[in-house]
């Protein structure tokens, strides 16, 4: 094997250093990641991936490099990320803040503010992340601002929030006692920078995760496709639902992928005459709504199958009319 790319990681653990090895290497037209470690004079491997897709040997690289650096191992030879990135956000106070808060919070707390926002979600009707982020929570719960003054003072805390549920915050934390003050100026100094530098990693692990998932689903779905199996076959392949997969359908139509033999299997059960209907109703009302198309082919009449699946056909079938409008377009 061919090693193209090498580079040495390393990390103090009690007083002794731990060496490993990130290396890539091409053999036989196909690509091999791997990790190697060495303790006491030991080598132990790990191979993360081998294939011929350097795309998913990159996601995979990413990922895993992240969760090492996460757990404290440093590169000899640095540009395994954008190092740009990185100063930008050591140079940006919140960061430390929002770090310091996710490692030193109070948890119960935390889980009250957790409680709180669940409720006060249901009778406002919005949904959680609207009413307070996880992060404005954990900041809450860290920090422990007893006046409207210092609440002000976390970020991510406006005068509209302040108005909205300031009053409600403090209620729950003036009864909990703090071992620090405000202002936070403090936090920058107590942080250490290898705690800090760790928690990056770790935001930049669970993005690439995130990524990496998203990644593999697309191939489950494009490989059931190409396949020729059956839109609920790919369901069970991909762990999507019916009506996230139809959505991802979309997206692949979109860019330029082949989803024709899969349509057709779907929309084979569906009689002509109704799928003209649809066509006809999409070229008189629109695709931007499903719901005044279902009108106009069906009245107040309930489809049989159901309207979850009646709504499924409709966007199979406004896959096929939105790329119909799309060629005609370009070719005009």
């Amino acid at each position: 094997m061919e090693v193209i790319f090498m580079n040495k990681l390393s990390r103090m653990s009690d007083q002794n250093e731990e060496i490993a090895q990130l290396w890539i290497g091409e053999e036989d037209n196909a690509w091999h990641l791997g990790w190697s470690r060495y303790e006491a004079g030991d080598r132990e491997d790990k191979i993360w991936y081998e294939g011929t897709s350097w795309e998913e040997l990159l996601h995979i690289y990413r990922h895993q490099l992240a969760m090492q650096m996460s757990e404290g191992y440093r590169p000899l030879l640095h540009g395994l990320y954008h190092e740009n990135e990185d100063l930008k956000l050591r140079s940006y106070a919140g960061q430390r803040l929002h770090c310091f808060s996710e490692l030193y919070g109070n948890e119960s707390l935390y889980e009250e503010l957790c409680v709180w926002r669940r409720q006060k979600a249901a009778s406002d009707r919005k949904a959680p992340y609207f009413v307070a982020t996880n992060r404005l929570l954990r900041m809450i719960s860290a920090f422990v601002p007893h006046t409207m003054d210092e609440l002000m003072q976390l970020p991510g805390v406006g005068e509209s929030k302040a108005s909205e549920y300031g009053m409600e915050w403090l209620e729950m934390t003036n009864g909990v006692e703090r071992s620090s003050s405000f202002p936070l100026d403090w936090v920058y100094t107590v942080l250490k920078e290898e705690e800090y530098e760790s928690w990056l990693y770790k935001q930049k692990e669970q993005k690439f995760k995130q990524e990496l998932d998203k990644f593999l689903t697309r191939k489950n779905v494009l490989e059931g496709m190409k396949e020729g199996q059956t839109l609920e076959e790919i369901v069970n392949r991909s762990g999507l639902s019916r009506r996230e997969l139809i959505e991802l359908l979309e997206t692949l139509d979109l860019e330029g992928y082949d989803t024709d033999s899969l349509l057709d299997v779907e929309l084979a059960v569906m009689p002509e005459t109704e799928q003209e209907a649809v066509w006809q109703a999409y070229e008189e009302l629109g695709d931007t709504f499903l719901k005044p198309v279902l009108h106009k082919v069906y009245g107040e009449e309930r489809p049989e199958g159901g309207l979850e699946q009646v709504y499924e056909r409709l966007r199979m079938i406004r896959i096929r009319f939105r790329r119909h409008v799309e060629t005609e377009r370009n070719a005009g």
